[in-house]
């Protein structure tokens, strides 16, 4: 049986007065922790399947920026809500920024709260189970008839049941988490943790605790000790995502773990031994990252032990159909639309359309078909948001400008655009641009210091 729940990372006292309501009336248990870490530990176990997480405003920014990009990071449908006592514009700007579902100010009421979870309870709604979610492993198989993946799919069936690294490049977009999963789930670890770390989304002092974890006291605001991700994935496997914005530093300690099997705690005294399988993603070119000293060679050798190129959707035309029409069911089911299909037109635009964020892209324009679709079939209207993209050969639209803009104009309104896209998430912006979040970052850091005339004041540069 399901124990559907709420995670609430909150200390407020308010949210226990709605236990006793919540199972009696609405069968959904209320977990509730006053820190991130405990919070962070409830995410990994498997005994619930949330419906949605409130997370404190009162969490620091970075804590509450890392927390929301990894819950969408492993759950983008899962609902995330912030919750304050002192609400503010600026607040709800913020919140709206960091990817969260709604801004909500405290304490809650019980109607208001049954408000919030009604859509959530609808039949058709697929409660999410955080980190080692097997239900979630097997409806995020891959899916292929494309002879290169088919290849690779038995390289990484050869290789699952052994230690050895892996090192999976390719596009964004493209499935390489969805393959690591693969490994580990065709591996002697299937029943340990699989537990997924975003290296570019926490700046290098937290990614380090993240990973190796703390000792009370390491440093100021250490209240307790904190057991970093590879202790909490022993016997089972980590993917570190984004493994080129991993800080040069931070590099240097992973090889060690990697050479030595043990890892040391930030403030600790002595190492810890860990039996964990590391397989690492990038969407960059590591090769030319070494040349320009941005990651290390050594650790590039050590990770590189099995390499699986992912093809772009592009050059895998044919599995096309069969992704849209996987999609297709996976979010009429999740949106309790009853049976959809597409129409011959929306078919043959999604076939030809040139797809450059790949397979997230795709999956992205068939939820959106689904959920604007009016009948029993999605056209193209639903599907695509730019009309261009149904011919990739189409002659390209001619804007004519009111007056000229300079390349810096351009690129900042790119910026902006892709800011605005992603609801102010870094590291998906950054994704959509092709650039990395640190050349984000700097370009963003630039704006606010030499603002120019006809900048756009509203954007997610805050």
């Amino acid at each position: 049986m399901e124990k559907k729940a709420i995670l609430v990372i909150d200390a407020d006292p308010h949210w226990e007065e709605f236990r006793l309501r919540l199972q009696k009336s609405l069968a959904v248990e209320l977990i509730q922790v006053a820190s991130e870490t405990r919070g962070r530990e409830l995410m990994l176990q498997q005994q619930h399947y949330f419906l949605m997480i409130a997370l404190s405003e009162s969490l620091s920014d970075p804590v509450l920026t890392g927390l929301i990009a990894e819950i969408k990071q492993e759950a983008p449908l899962l609902p995330v809500f912030i919750v304050s006592r002192r609400p503010t514009v600026a607040g709800a700007v913020s919140a709206m920024r960091r990817g969260a579902q709604d801004y909500l100010p405290a304490p809650l009421t019980w109607e208001r709260l049954k408000e919030i979870l009604a859509p959530y309870l609808r039949n058709g709604h697929e409660p999410w189970r955080l980190s080692g979610n097997k239900g979630r492993e097997e409806s995020r198989s891959v899916i292929t008839r494309d002879p290169v993946m088919l290849q690779l799919l038995r390289m990484a069936e050869a290789v699952a049941p052994t230690t050895a690294t892996v090192l999976i490049q390719g596009e964004s977009g493209t499935g390489k988490e969805i393959m690591a999963r693969y490994i580990h789930a065709k591996s002697d670890r299937v029943q340990g943790p699989f537990i997924a770390v975003n290296c570019a989304s926490l700046p290098e002092r937290l990614l380090g605790s993240e990973l190796f974890g703390h000792e009370k006291g390491a440093f100021t605001g250490a209240i307790m000790r904190k057991l970093g991700k590879f202790e909490l994935a022993q016997n089972g496997t980590m993917l570190l995502d984004e493994i080129s914005e991993m800080h040069p530093h931070l590099q240097a300690k992973l090889l060690r773990v990697l050479q030595e099997n043990e890892i040391d705690r930030v403030g600790g005294r002595h190492p810890v031994p860990i039996n964990v399988r590391v397989i690492a993603t990038t969407n960059r070119n590591l090769q030319e990252a070494i040349q320009s000293n941005q990651f290390r060679e050594d650790l590039f050798y050590r990770l590189n032990v099995i390499s699986l190129i992912l093809p772009a959707l592009r050059v895998r035309r044919g599995d096309i159909p069969l992704l849209a029409e996987y999609f297709l069911h996976r979010y009429a089911k999740l949106f309790a639309k009853g049976a959809v299909k597409f129409s011959a037109q929306a078919l043959a635009a999604l076939e030809n359309a040139a797809w450059p964020g790949n397979v997230r892209e795709l999956e992205n324009a068939v939820a959106r078909g689904v959920l604007l679709s009016q009948g029993s079939q999605v056209h193209p209207k639903d599907i695509l948001a730019d009309p261009q993209m149904e011919t990739p050969g189409a002659p390209p639209v001619r804007v004519k400008l009111e007056k000229p803009v300079t390349l810096r104009e351009m690129e900042q309104n790119l910026i902006f655009q892709a800011l605005d896209e992603t609801s102010g998430n870094r590291t998906h912006a950054a994704k959509i641009l092709g650039i990395s979040v640190r050349t984000l970052r700097n370009k963003l850091h630039e704006y606010r210091s030499v603002p120019f005339p006809g900048a756009n004041q509203s954007s997610q540069v805050a």
